[in-house]
């Protein structure tokens, strides 16, 4: 028995009383005689509350699942404007056996591609990001414009009609500096009222108008499930991330009644923290009310303004602005912090004096890249508004811990031994991610 069998019948030996199943239940646990089970049986076992099987995480087949019904499906956050800001400009993506080129074209339009010649199939761009005139496929030197057209393919015959072989679009969505691109060719709808509701929040930041200060790609060993989940739950903050706890309240998620007493005073601070915040928002005009909808649409997502602790300003160790200059048209640092996620690959802090962005791009069950970008604002100058490592610090050591504790979750839910336990109160975003992600397997599965 290979190690993911052995998985699925270990799980399958600790369901609920098996007296107590119905027909379909006790059907739907019955361990497979070759393999994986079907994924709607997994989909339909799965016990509420608690963490989903090993096969989920460790399975080539439910892997190839999730790209096809989720990030082929869904609206996906791949860049920022600011990444390419100039027209020529591209990034590429790739998204299992997708490649999406991502780029400025030459009216300044934000564009995506696929990255497929449309002679022979090869590759167009071979770079992860850079700057072109015209894109020039290598094989043949088929060539096109920056918006895709054709404009030049060799030898053909004199009917060859160039209009039909442009490389074919891809949907893409620029919301508050941001861009989002969908694989599907219908896209969700539910992304129009999405940016329409969070545009207000993200504005005043004015992200298309700073500049990339540094950017980090650390590939972390483990599914890209578990990189969301372990970032929907502050469960492990205290004792995990010494540098983010100076600033992030530890409190995150919990409900009143269980808040350990130890974590008491750091809440008082919350709610004083909190009051003033809201009032400075008040007084300016910004939008810092608490949307969660993370379940039963779509476009799951979250966002609200919250307070830091200590100075209030920024994620630093002393909570005081790593950037001199501000961001848009904001007057003062103390805004604290901006927070936004979206399902299924993306998380978000804006604060006054720099935004930082992440995207979860699977690379295979056991591995995924996180990509964290550092934005400030376009005339802000290294050495004299703002020191680079001081700006970086604080995520880049909460992603290295991070990247830790999602290795050792694929280590262990990859055991034989490994059985699926209970989520705890605070971890109800997790929950909720796991339901959304569950919905987009039977929708895709017709089931």
């Amino acid at each position: 028995m290979t190690t993911l069998d052995q998985t699925v019948a270990d799980s399958t030996l600790t369901d609920p009383t098996p007296t107590n199943r119905t027909p379909t239940e006790a059907a739907a646990t019955a361990a497979p005689a070759h393999g994986i089970p079907d994924p709607a049986v997994l989909v339909a076992r799965r016990r509420p509350g608690h963490v989903l099987e090993g096969p989920f995480y460790t399975s080539p087949e439910i892997f190839a699942l999730d790209i096809d019904a989720v990030y082929a499906k869904q609206w996906i956050f791949v860049a920022t404007e600011p990444e390419i800001a100039e027209p020529g400009d591209y990034v590429t993506i790739d998204l299992g056996r997708y490649s999406v080129i991502v780029l400025r074209d030459d009216d300044g339009q934000v564009r995506a591609l696929h990255n497929v010649c449309r002679h022979r199939g090869s590759r167009v761009l071979l770079e992860e990001r850079g700057s072109v005139g015209n894109l020039v496929c290598g094989y043949h030197q088929w060539t096109y414009a920056t918006d895709g057209r054709l404009l030049h393919a060799g030898e053909q015959p004199p009917e060859f009609d160039k209009a039909c072989f442009g490389l074919r679009q891809v949907a893409v969505r620029t919301v508050g500096g941001l861009i989002f691109i969908c694989l599907a060719t219908s896209p969700p709808e539910d992304f129009d009222d999405v940016a329409d509701r969070i545009e207000p929040y993200l504005a005043p930041h004015d992200l298309a108008n700073t500049k990339v200060a540094a950017q980090v790609d650390l590939v972390e060993h483990g599914n890209w499930k578990l990189v969301m989940e372990n970032n929907r739950e502050c469960y492990h903050c205290e004792a995990g991330h010494p540098e983010l706890t100076c600033t992030f309240f530890p409190t995150y998620g919990f409900a009143l009644e269980d808040i350990p007493a130890r974590l008491m005073p750091a809440h008082a601070r919350y709610l004083k923290a909190g009051v003033d915040l809201a009032r400075a928002c008040d007084e300016r005009g910004l939008p810092h009310a608490e949307i969660e909808e993370l379940t039963d649409r779509s476009t799951g997502f979250r966002i609200q303004r919250e307070p830091l602790d200590g100075a209030g300003e920024s994620y630093t160790r002393d909570g005081k602005a790593a950037c001199r200059k501000l961001l848009g048209d904001l007057d003062i640092p103390r805004l604290g912090r901006l927070s936004m996620h979206t399902q299924p690959n993306a998380w978000f802090h804006f604060q006054a004096d720099h935004v930082v962005t992440f995207s979860v791009l699977p690379l295979a069950a056991d591995r995924t890249l996180v990509r964290t970008t550092w934005h400030v604002h376009r005339d802000a100058v290294e050495g004299e508004d703002y020191d680079l490592d001081h700006l970086t610090e604080v995520w880049s050591r909460t992603n290295e811990q991070d990247g830790e504790f999602v290795a050792r979750t694929q280590a262990g839910v990859s055991s034989p031994a490994f059985v699926p336990g209970p989520y705890s109160s605070s971890e109800y975003q997790v929950d909720a991610l796991v339901t959304w992600y569950l919905q987009r397997l039977q929708e895709h599965l017709g089931r």
